[in-house]
């Protein structure tokens, strides 16, 4: 793999930094051998915009996560104008398979407090074990707190341990021998500190408080008992098992024994087990797992990208706090998605009572100088002057400053740091209702700031809550809004420097529609910009992108999603893990470089050879090896098609609208290389060439050779191109 490190990764690097290959065709230049071309007659006027299947596919490439085989074909007998109303409509499109396969993550459907309830936050955990929540009475439930609580505990006392430990060790240093002690033994000191007597080991200064056992691992015949038990009693054999005895029975599970446990569960009894092990975990997953189950197998595609942009556009970055990954779950089911087809200040005034929100980025925890709540800490502060002062609560702008940078007006927007100041007054009082437990949006009155505010030249008069709907009322109606969101959507789904004339009709619309997504949208499609063969291929995929477009063109079997998060973090953008409250950049820039495309080359070569677990891939239909093998003729080389031949047969699969000549000459030189360099390191003959003995090995031989081929065509730079 080390040559595609080197040069064909620095040559994917050249290829995407330049324009689409239909651009770079357009303008190509005449051979020095050809004659000049006589003038041609003069023909009636055409239209420079896309035509038949590119104008198909330009729409799949934008307006979905990449086609899946067959999409071109529907698309082409439907019509593309009728296929993008139907989108426009989620709600009419037929979604039965999407939600067999959610229905693997039944706690996704549960509100935010039964999230926090049933998997426990860290948060949850140390309130159980410090009395001030309740720990469920029995079953399932009761097992998780109680293995939660002695892990907790067991880190508590290893933390108290190894600062004992550093205690006693500095203490040994200074001490002085106590009268009597004998050398070499166990003494007695006396610290400093202290001038009490400090039990030490004499040859470290360790403490003498012996470590916890751990229980023995279970003996094979234990592990296949339980692994051969029905799923029911599978499940009430793991609640049963104290904390240090489940954790040893799973840490002694190897590969196909942890996929064995799992076996025949259903999802119910699968998040037992998954909180049994880590609930905080388990959420997480399940969040970052749904999420990819409907980029991937949703046919209500443009609400999924939308979504994603939304969610990108509104960012809350997962780690905030041990409740946000809780919080993110309704923020992405109940606030984005709904509405990302919908009128843009619904979807603002949502975000903006949304718990994950207004925690994010500290809104929560903002009050009005001149508040009560305010003035009572003042008071009490007064009288105790001498008291141990913690950090006074205050104004905190952070949510008004990027409500008008990035989710209105932009940074250009006209606003002024007395805007932004006035803004967050606005706003003192926006706050959630006992985070820990999963509360929702709360006005506090007491924590609002009194008076009349003044916010872009316009007075907000003092009217408690209100004043926040008529503050966002006022950002979403600006042209300056309808800019900024037209500027975002045609960079998202034109390209990084969309035409301004472009951007002008679409914030036209934005105003005249109050705002309707779907109606801004529509102006886009039927833009002649949006249909500009300049820009057919001219979107280089984010690696979100990539790796779902990779997902559905290969028609993948997922029943685990973990491999593919997994990938999303080594390529630098891990869902939901946008740090700053900018969200993730869609420029080509941040996403083309030769590392970042040997991790998609590495993940494309990974993906299509079937070695992520949970996940298969079949290129040869199962009719095809006695076909195949009804061909051969006696000797190897007519045993299998060509690589030539199958590149051919992968290529209208794998990627819409093929490669460009150059680029199937490359994946043919790269697989000749790659399949030498494999048989050298085997020492065996190239697979491709033995002669086959049955159907069976027919089609596995095959089946590696296209494995390679399908890789190399996935991570060519016209797939990676949208």
């Amino acid at each position: 793999m080390e040559r595609l490190k080197g040069a064909m990764a620095v040559l994917l690097c050249l290829i995407l930094s330049m324009p689409s290959g239909s651009a770079l065709a357009q303008t190509a230049p005449v051979a020095a051998s050809q004659s000049p071309a006589r003038p041609a007659p003069r023909q009636a006027y055409q239209s420079g915009e896309l035509r038949g299947d590119d104008r198909i596919l330009q729409a799949l490439n934008r307006f979905t996560f990449g086609t899946r085989p067959g999409d071109l074909e529907a698309v082409r007998a439907m019509g593309v104008e009728k296929w993008f109303t139907q989108q426009l409509h989620p709600d009419s499109i037929d979604q039965s398979d999407l939600q067999s396969r959610l229905a693997q993550f039944p706690a996704m459907q549960w509100s935010t407090q039964d999230l926090l309830v049933r998997l426990p936050s860290g948060a949850m955990i140390r309130q159980a074990a410090d009395g001030k929540v309740p720990v469920p009475e029995h079953g399932a439930l009761h097992a998780v707190y109680v293995d939660e609580i002695a892990r907790y505990e067991s880190r508590q006392q290893q933390k108290a341990q190894k600062q004992q430990q550093a205690t006693s060790t500095a203490s040994a240093a200074m001490a002085v021998p106590a009268k009597g002690a004998q050398p070499g033994n166990p003494q007695q000191t006396m610290t400093p500190e202290t001038m009490q007597p400090v039990a030490v080991a004499a040859d470290a200064g360790q403490t003498m408080a012996p470590a916890k056992a751990e229980p023995p691992p279970p003996d094979e015949a234990q592990i296949n008992r339980i692994l051969a038990m029905p799923p029911a009693q599978r499940v009430a054999q793991m609640v049963a098992m104290t904390q240090p005895d489940f954790d040893s029975f799973r840490k002694a599970l190897k590969g196909p024994q942890r996929n064995a446990m799992n076996a025949d569960l259903n999802p119910a009894q699968k998040e037992v087990i998954g909180a049994l092990e880590n609930a905080q975990r388990l959420v997480n997953d399940e969040l970052m797992a749904q999420r990819l189950t409907r980029d991937i197998y949703s046919n209500a595609q443009l609400q999924e990208v939308m979504a994603d942009f939304w969610l990108n556009h509104f960012n809350v970055y997962l780690h905030k706090n041990e409740e946000t990954p809780y919080y993110l779950v309704s923020y992405e089911r109940d606030v984005i998605r709904p509405r990302a087809l919908g009128k843009f200040e619904d979807l603002l005034e949502a975000t903006a009572h949304s718990p994950a929100m207004l925690l994010y980025l500290d809104n929560s925890s903002s009050m009005g100088p001149d508040s009560p709540a305010a003035e009572k800490a003042k008071a009490a502060a007064a009288r105790r002057p001498d008291a141990r002062k913690a950090a006074p609560e205050g104004l905190n702008e952070n949510y008004a400053r990027e409500l008008m940078e990035l989710h209105t007006l932009g940074v250009n927007g006209g606003y002024t740091q007395a805007d932004v100041t006035q803004v967050a007054r606005v706003l003192t009082g926006w706050t959630v209702d006992k985070p820990q437990r999963g509360g929702g949006f709360k006005f506090d009155e007491n924590r609002h700031e009194p008076g009349a505010k003044k916010v872009l030249g316009k007075k907000i008069k003092e009217h408690g809550e209100q004043e926040g709907t008529e503050l966002l009322h006022m950002l979403a109606t600006r042209p300056a809004t309808a800019k900024f969101i037209s500027s975002k959507l045609a960079i998202r789904f034109v390209g990084d420097d969309p035409p301004q004339a472009l951007v002008d009709r679409m914030a036209k619309t934005y105003l005249s529609s109050g705002g309707d997504i779907s109606e801004v949208l529509k102006t886009l499609f039927h833009s002649p910009e949006f249909w500009a063969p300049d820009v057919y291929r001219a979107k280089v995929k984010t690696p979100l992108e990539y790796v779902v477009s990779a997902a559905r063109a290969s028609n993948a079997n997922i029943d685990n999603m973990q491999p593919l998060t997994n990938a999303l973090r080594d390529m630098g953008m891990p869902l939901y893990g946008a740090v700053p409250p900018t969200g993730y950049k869609w420029d080509a820039s941040d996403w083309v470089s030769t590392g970042a495309l040997v991790a998609r080359m590495n993940f494309a070569l990974t993906l299509t050879s079937n070695k992520l677990p949970g996940i298969a891939i079949t290129f040869v239909p199962p009719t095809d090896s006695d076909s195949l093998v009804a061909k051969i003729d006696g000797s190897a080389q007519g045993a299998l098609p060509t690589p030539e031949v199958e590149e051919q047969r992968l290529e209208a699969l794998l990627v819409d609208g093929g490669v460009s000549p150059s680029t199937r000459v490359a994946v043919l030189d790269q697989f000749k290389v790659q399949t030498q360099a494999q048989n050298q390191g085997s020492g065996k003959p190239q697979p491709v060439a033995a002669k086959p003995l049955n159907p069976a090995q027919v089609a596995l031989s095959l089946e590696r050779q296209d494995q390679l081929l399908a890789g190399l065509l996935l991570g060519s730079p016209e797939f990676q191109r949208r």
